[in-house]
């Protein structure tokens, strides 16, 4: 064979260029043929559970303790509406030093709002909002957001208003105070304090000789 080959050398040129283009050819093929790995599954997380968030209502609709009792003992009381539907409203009542019988000694300071900017005149035992809509006692956080949009804002975002429970509600619900869980609706501005002094460092700070 390899004496004829010499023989014949385009012959051994033409054995080797069918041999190279016929490999050439089942790479190629075999390129298009092999499936390409499928992507691994994605594993779709199982959102971890949330425990509510509970903000308190506010005070139900309140009524006036007359002092007395009834054969249970219960203290009876008359809605606001009572003693109101036989008064003339004033509108423009807004300090608490002419206020009298139910109302004696309350404290009020809170703007320039009367009464009635809060309380509603056609329903005393509701509130109402600054375009009329009657509100209910326990919807407390309405009524007070329609002014007070920016301490709202900060609520809604968690850097207003005193709350329990947990940052992370996978691990615990939270509850969270409403308005007047920490306002006096009457006289809502905290009382200006005092700073006191640091605590005294009792380890790095020797005590003054003599002193206890």
């Amino acid at each position: 064979m390899s004496l004829y080959l010499k023989k014949h050398p385009w012959l051994a040129w033409l054995t080797l260029v069918v041999l190279v283009t016929g490999f050439s050819m089942a790479i190629v093929w075999a390129q298009k043929t092999i499936t390409p790995n499928a992507p691994a599954p994605v594993t779709k997380m199982k959102p971890a559970a949330t425990h509510p968030v509970i903000i308190k209502p506010g005070p139900a609709t309140p009524r006036l303790d007359t002092g007395l009792k009834d054969k249970a003992g219960n203290a009876v009381t008359v809605a606001c509406s009572t003693c109101h539907s036989t008064t003339t409203p004033n509108v423009l009542r807004n300090t608490a030093e002419d206020l009298f019988q139910a109302h004696r000694g309350l404290q009020y300071q809170h703007g320039a709002l009367t009464c009635l900017s809060c309380h509603n005149a056609s329903n005393y035992d509701t509130l109402h909002l600054a375009d009329g809509r009657s509100v209910a006692f326990p919807d407390v956080m309405t009524l007070c957001s329609q002014c007070h949009g920016t301490a709202r804002r900060d609520y809604d975002h968690g850097s207003h208003g005193g709350m329990n429970g947990h940052w992370d509600l996978t691990k615990g619900g939270r509850i969270r105070n409403n308005c007047i869980n920490c306002h006096d609706p009457h006289h809502p501005k905290f009382p200006l304090v005092q700073p006191v002094l640091p605590p005294r460092d009792r380890i790095s700070v020797p005590k003054a000789e003599g002193s206890h």
